[in-house]
This record gives structure tokens, C-alpha cells and sequence, in this order.
């Protein structure tokens, strides 16, 4: 995180903080490190004077400012102290050391599937301690997440609390982000969980393309992008894409939980971790998927992907068809078309096996009647015989046969 010295008006001392350099200014007032008597470091925000003159303001910051007490999890700086009665209210979280999502990406690149999967799930995962205890953060945005030695962290909780971004101001403009913002903060409706997941989708698309879903122009135009269109993920790995679109959805109500959202981060995670999946964003898609349904309609085929490969199962969601288009297949099948129809027991067949009909009498491929199942449990054929295992037979079969005929030629001598 860059750091400037301090300015001639900036303090030197807030409540029993001292002040040693600033870390950022924002709409709603200056961020600076500091540290307590025993050296613990602290990020410490301090209010505008104009708004600490605002008693709604004072009365609203207050109330959030309690419930942020009692949030539990890793994945936000932890509130340390707060004086909501000071001229210019003030409050101090934890420092976290690292570079923001926003800084990273700008100045390295995209991150892979991989890395935003896992990022997207620690997120996820601290959004539902922070909606258990009553708060919704409304201005998640790649530069308010660090990424730390010890994970990534939610940060800025104040500013979203101070802007009231549930609604627009007297002026017409939302507060906020433009091209993070989740459409019912636009419009003014009230912001619920579902607000974060909107905002969570929005900053993992720009972690994958390193730039948000709705462009770049003035915010009257990115506001109106965010309300009417759809959003732009060229670039957003296919493995993340259906769960990304679902995060984006115009309608709350078709967003994932957090709760959701985290568990499938963590599959996809644990999928691309492994090299299941290709985890580069890909320079250009061959289409572009567009939202149909809730999550379960959208998004939860990725997570069946693998099992209904192996199965051969219907019903494919758009990830696993984007899975295809890579060439991901399980081990120990060959590459054919699919059957039609959502028979759950139909598997593919190699090339050049006779159509799928009825399972009576059927006769092999190649050397007549099979006695056992043509398919495993998970739909791949039988592995080949152990060839350690025909080797031994064979030394077997051999010396029995010499001891016979040993034994033939002593009886005839006898």
C-alpha cells in the first residue's frame, strides 16, 4: 500500500494513535497509518469536517459503527477503536500490509482462474459474518480488498456506512463506485446482502480482465450500463463465467447467497488448483452466455460438471459446455458426441460402437458376448488386465506344464 508523508494540516495524534503517514483520502475524509503505545499498527480514518456536522450522519455512523463490533471472521480488518464523539468522528481498524486487488491487477495483470477462485471464496466466506451481524458493506470494489500475506481482507467498512449508498443523493449522482455498484442502489431501493454479492461479482470480473464488466465512460453512463445492460465478460475464465454472470443479475432475487457463493468458489478452487481446469482467461469467447435463470438454472452445473461428465448425465449447465470447448474431459473416456435426452445412465460411445439400444443381449465390440458390465460405476470402461498379474500366470501355466510332462515321461520309464 503506497504511503505520502504527512501535510502541514494533517494531525499527529488522534485519540491515543499517533499519526506517521497517509495511506489515502477519500470522499469522505483521510486514511492515515498509525500506531498505539504498544506499537500495534492501525489504519485510523478521520471524518470530514463537513460531515461530522451532520447529526443524521453522526446518528447513522453510530449505529453502524456497533454493529462492525460485532463482526467475526479473518477476512475484514477487525475495528480496533472509534470515537463518535470527537469534533471530526474517527475510528481505527487493523492495518493489513499488502497491495490492494486494484493494484495488483493494474500492475501485474489478471489474476488465473485459480487465484480469483480462491480470492472470490475468502471473500464470500468473510460477506457472511459480515450479513450476520447486521451489515452490508455497499461499496465493495477491488481497491477496498487487501491482499495479505494471510489472505485477502475487507476493508473501508466507513465509508460505506457514512455514504448511506442505499440511495441517490439530492444532487442525482450515486455514491460509490460506479461500475461496482449493484443496479437497486442506482435506482434507490434498498440495499440488502444481495447488494455485496452484485458488487463480489463485479470486483472477480475485474480481477479477470482487469477492468469492470461495464466499461469506462462518465458515471450517468457507466449508472445506466449497470441498470440496462448486460455486462461484458470477454476475458473472465470459463470455469468462473456462469457463477460471475449469476453474481451480476438485474434482479436481487437471482443472485447466489454468500453462503452459496463461497461453497462453489471453493470447488472451483479446488478444481483448478489441481489442473482440471485451464485456468488462463481466454483471448476472446465464442459467445457470449446471457442470464436466464436463478443460480440452481445458471450456475449450479458447474458445480455437478465433473460428476456428470464421468455419468454422462443431461441437463449440462453453460460452464460444463464451456469445459468442452477446452477439451476438458475425464480420464479414461474418448472424445464423442453426447446422447440426446436427460437419460442419467447413457454414457458417450467410442467411435465407431453400434448405436445405443436395448441392453438385452447386447454383444461386444470386438470379441463377442461380455459376461460383465460394459461400464464401471462412474461410466468409464474397465481398466485392462494387470500385466505383472498375466505374467504370473503365465510362469504358472508353464511350470505346471513341465511338471506333468516330467512327471508322464517317469511313469512311461517305469
Amino acid at each position: 500500500m503506497a504511503m505520502m508523508r504527512l501535510r502541514r494540516e494533517d494531525p499527529r495524534v488522534v485519540g491515543s494513535f499517533r499519526l506517521h503517514r497517509r495511506l489515502g483520502a477519500g470522499g469522505m475524509g483521510v486514511v492515515y497509518l498509525g500506531s498505539d503505545r504498544r506499537g500495534q499498527r492501525v489504519a485510523l480514518k478521520v471524518i470530514r469536517p463537513d460531515l461530522a456536522e451532520d447529526q443524521e450522519f453522526r446518528s447513522r455512523f453510530a449505529r453502524e459503527v456497533s454493529a462492525a463490533r460485532r463482526i467475526r471472521g479473518g477476512c475484514t480488518a477487525r475495528l480496533v477503536a472509534a470515537d463518535l464523539e470527537a469534533e471530526r468522528p474517527w475510528f481505527a481498524t487493523q492495518y493489513v500490509p499488502g497491495p490492494s486487488l486494484h493494484d495488483k491487477v493494474a500492475e501485474e495483470g489478471p489474476l488465473t482462474a485459480a487465484q480469483i477462485a480462491a480470492v472470490g471464496a475468502a471473500l464470500s466466506e468473510g460477506l457472511v459474518a459480515v450479513h450476520e451481524a447486521g451489515v452490508v458493506h455497499r461499496d465493495l470494489k477491488p481497491s477496498n480488498i487487501l491482499l495479505s500475506p494471510k489472505g485477502p481482507r475487507i476493508i473501508d467498512f466507513g465509508i460505506a456506512w457514512a455514504t448511506g449508498a442505499s440511495t441517490l443523493t439530492h444532487v442525482g449522482t450515486a455514491v460509490g463506485s460506479p461500475g461496482f455498484l449493484a443496479p437497486e442502489q442506482v435506482r434507490g431501493a434498498a440495499v440488502t446482502p444481495a447488494t455485496d454479492v452484485f458488487s463480489l461479482g463485479a470486483t472477480l470480473a475485474y480481477a479477470a480482465m482487469g477492468d469492470s464488466p461495464f466499461g469506462h465512460g462518465s458515471s450517468e453512463v457507466m449508472l445506466y450500463r449497470v441498470v440496462h445492460e448486460e455486462p461484458h465478460l470477454v476475458g473472465v475464465p470459463d470455469a468462473l463465467a456462469p457463477l460471475v454472470r449469476a453474481c451480476l443479475a438485474k434482479d436481487p432475487e437471482e443472485r447466489p447467497s454468500t453462503l452459496q457463493l463461497s461453497m462453489r468458489l471453493k470447488e472451483i478452487a479446488a478444481r483448478e488448483a489441481q489442473g482440471l481446469g485451464d485456468g488462463r482467461p481466454p483471448a476472446q469467447r465464442a459467445r457470449v452466455e446471457r442470464s436466464t435463470g436463478r443460480l440452481p438454472e445458471r450456475a449450479a452445473g458447474y458445480a455437478g460438471q465433473d460428476t456428470e461428465r464421468r455419468t454422462g448425465g443431461g441437463g449440462r449447465g453453460p460452464a460444463e459446455r464451456a469445459g468442452e470447448r477446452h477439451g476438458e474431459r475425464p480420464s479414461g473416456t474418448t472424445p464423442a458426441p453426447r446422447p440426446q435426452g436427460p437419460h442419467s445412465g447413457s454414457r458417450p460411445r467410442p467411435s465407431g460402437s453400434r448405436p445405443s439400444g436395448s441392453t438385452a443381449g447386447r454383444t461386444g465390440d470386438r470379441t463377442g458376448p461380455r459376461t460383465g458390465p460394459r461400464t464401471t460405476g462412474t461410466g468409464r470402461r474397465p481398466s485392462r488386465p494387470d500385466p505383472r498379474l498375466m505374467r504370473q500366470r503365465l510362469i504358472v501355466f508353464v511350470v505346471v506344464t513341465l511338471l506333468v510332462a516330467l512327471g508322464i515321461a517317469l511313469a512311461q520309464r517305469l
